[in-house]
């Protein structure tokens, strides 16, 4: 069990090296340190990962050190390793692994480096401790650990104001996530007297039916607990109500987006329902509100998606959209499916942001999709990259066959099951195949936007001062490489470039990811027989009959997401390719929608309106009335303004005369006497 420990610290020793060493250590000795650190880390996980798909491997548990006991709560420190552990073990370290080698090149100009990849081994670290977790306060630890490490690097580039905002609004809001995880710990806890996971998960079916006293009423004991940690995973995993964080973490650097939003914290929602599954089976109300919180993301997503234009932010509401999709496979008890799409996704998606950032790179960080176009020439290898993570994203694949993209093995496997379920899972089942419309148009929109039609940079104006604007307002060494590109004018003419081999190697490989993943994988996740053998090595509930119901579901169904991603991509070929002015006749048209979509549903301005400005001006008022106001005016300034004016009167005593100082002491004299007579 020595290479479990090694794949967890490893990355936490490379960034206290590289975090305490910084400059002092150099850019590239930090780097090799901390890059090496995950490949290690990521050559261990594989050889797990494989076993327990094998059938060769146990769960275990490694013991660490004994933290906390006090009375009958008791919290030691062990690593678990089981199959759904080994899932998380290769996507974290796989995709963290090649988002090291590629910030190579894309922070190449950054004159901080070592405190990026420090930052980004500490995400890793956190994010391995809680996909390693036996018990809930060690899971809450790794928790807490990726939700500060992703402040520091959305907020890595702290000079600039937006990025340092995004940082403040994803803490602020995770944090609201996390109460809701804190009491469903608390409450657990309270209700099985241990925070251990294998117990809790072995005396859940032993609580079905009873209820606990909550805000004042009775409720059933496994819901409130479910749904109170579901909150949590709400807020981690960008789920509707507290997704608002997620678009507005594309501030911080390329790679962290792929990071976050690929393999890392947006998904450990999805593991921790998963890992819980056999409590939220307990609770048929806490498994139709996960059902329907996924599908309701998956589509308010998914249709945000549609109209945005810059190109992270596209990627950003398809990632939002595919939780939902993960979430609502669990929600209808298709657990395997949902990790197995966790898996996929992890791929696809940190493919095509890192895709994204060698076209941002390329273009010299304009991240407009509008200044884009004819590009595939120009940066073939990126081209073919986010070609296949696009095939991945949108599900092309025959069914019936072994032929088909990442996404479509896991993607369908979900609506699929969906269906099968019955109830709740019928509405999950249309929004998704909707929403694998949308996906659809969208992914191929920003392909076709990017990569194909005129060229709309070469010597744009708008190009220029764009490009002057965001290095302006990002780093040093950004503005450095603007002026190197373009002349300290602005004015000069650039051509777009492939990105450089750090960069293309992580996007090969990612490729091979998007292509294969589902049809090596697809047995051990979703297969009646096989799933049931892998999944037994865990605690996850898999669900053999829904799993065979899944495989038996009308061929329309299996042909639907067929049907609907060839829709999307036509209707985005035709308005891109085609009839360019269909999109702005369109958005003229139905102007209301258009707005309402551009705005994501106003979600941002209704929290405003109700949290953040009364927040503000409460905060105001306590500011001005209270600690202005009220304590400093009769606490310390009073007391200074009363000591002023003491001082005024006594300094008039001070005379300078004799007799004065005489007749003061006299008098003193007098009342002193007196005062000692009446005593007597």
């Amino acid at each position: 069990m020595q290479s479990i420990q090694l794949i967890v610290f490893l990355p936490l020793l490379a960034a206290i090296i590289a975090g305490l060493g910084n400059k002092a250590l150099g850019n590239v000795p930090a780097k090799i340190v901390t890059t090496g650190a995950l490949f290690v880390s990521c050559a261990l996980s594989w050889p797990i990962f494989l076993s327990y798909v094998a059938g060769h491997a146990e769960p275990s548990v490694a013991p660490v050190l004994h933290w906390l006991s006090s009375g009958s709560f008791n919290a030691a420190w062990e690593l678990r390793v089981d199959a759904l552990t080994a899932v998380m073990l290769v996507v974290v370290t796989s995709v963290s692994a090649l988002v090291h080698l590629y910030s190579w090149g894309y922070m190449d100009e950054e004159p901080d480096q070592p405190r990026f990849f420090a930052y980004l081994s500490l995400f890793t670290f956190a994010m391995l401790m809680l996909v390693t977790a036996n018990n809930l306060l060690q899971m809450f630890f790794g928790w807490e650990g990726v939700g500060l490490a992703s402040y520091l690097l959305i907020g890595f580039w702290f000079r600039k104001p937006s990025a340092s905002a995004a940082a403040i609004k994803a803490f602020v809001v995770n944090r609201v996530g996390d109460l809701g995880f804190m009491l469903g710990i608390f409450g657990t806890y309270l209700v099985f007297d241990t925070i251990s996971i294998p117990d809790i998960l072995a005396a859940a079916p032993g609580m079905a039916g009873s209820t606990i006293g909550f805000l004042g009423h009775r409720f059933d004991t496994m819901t409130v607990l479910c749904l109170l940690l579901f909150v949590g995973a709400c807020g981690k995993s960008a789920q509707l109500g507290l997704h608002t964080w997620l678009p507005d973490a594309m501030e911080g650097p390329t790679p962290v987006s792929a990071l976050i939003h690929a393999a890392t914290m947006v998904t450990a929602g999805v593991f921790m329902v998963c890992r819980l599954s056999p409590m939220f089976e307990t609770s048929e109300t806490a498994m139709h509100v996960v059902t329907y919180v996924g599908a309701a993301t998956c589509l308010f997503a998914a249709t945000v998606g549609t109209t945005q234009t810059d190109i992270k932010r596209v990627i950003a509401y398809s990632t939002c959209s595919q939780l939902g999709y993960m979430f609502f496979a669990a929600g209808v008890g298709a657990y395997g499916a949902a990790m197995f799409h966790l898996f996929t996704h992890a791929f696809f998606k940190a493919l095509l942001f890192l895709g994204a950032g060698s076209v941002i790179h390329a273009m010299h960080h304009e991240q407009d999709m509008r200044y884009y176009g004819a590009l595939r020439k120009e940066i073939p290898v990126t081209f073919w990259a986010m070609t296949a993570g696009t095939l991945a994203i949108t599900g092309v694949g025959i069914p019936g066959t072994l032929f088909g993209f990442a996404g479509f093995f896991s993607k369908d496997s979900i609506l699929e099951s969906a269906y099968a379920a019955g109830g709740p899972g019928t509405t999950a089942f249309l929004i998704g195949v909707f929403a694998a419309l949308l996906t659809s148009f969208y992914s191929w929109r920003l392909v076709f936007l990017t990569f194909f039609g005129a060229p709309r940079w070469a010597g744009s104006e708008h190009i220029q001062h764009a490009v002057h604007d965001a290095h302006g307002h990002d780093d040093h060494a950004h503005d450095a490489h603007h002026d190197h590109h373009h002349g300290h004018d602005g004015t000069a003419g650039y051509h777009p470039h492939e990105s450089p081999l750090n960069m293309l190697v992580p996007l090969v490989v990612l490729s091979l990811g998007a292509v294969l993943a589902g049809i090596l994988f697809h047995g051990a996740f979703i297969d009646p027989e096989g799933g049931a053998h892998f999944w037994e090595a865990s605690t996850l509930a898999f669900n053999e009959h829904l799993m065979h119901a899944s495989h038996g579901v009308p061929l329309w169904v299996k042909w639907s997401p067929f049907a609907v991603m060839a829709t999307g991509l036509t209707i985005a070929y035709m308005a891109y390719i085609r009839h360019t002015d269909w999109p702005a006749k369109f958005t003229a048209h139905f102007h209301v929608l258009y707005d309402f979509l551009l705005n994501k549903w106003y979600f941002d301005e209704l929290y405003n309106a109700i949290f953040v400005k009364p927040a503000f001006a409460i905060g105001r008022f306590f500011w001005k009335r209270g600690d202005e106001g009220t304590i400093d005016r009769f606490g310390p300034n009073g007391m200074a303004a009363l000591v002023v004016a003491g001082g005024r009167v006594t300094r008039r005593l001070q005379s300078g005369y004799l007799y004065t100082y005489a007749l003061v002491m006299l008098l003193g004299l007098a009342a002193a006497v007196t005062w000692a007579i009446t005593q007597s």
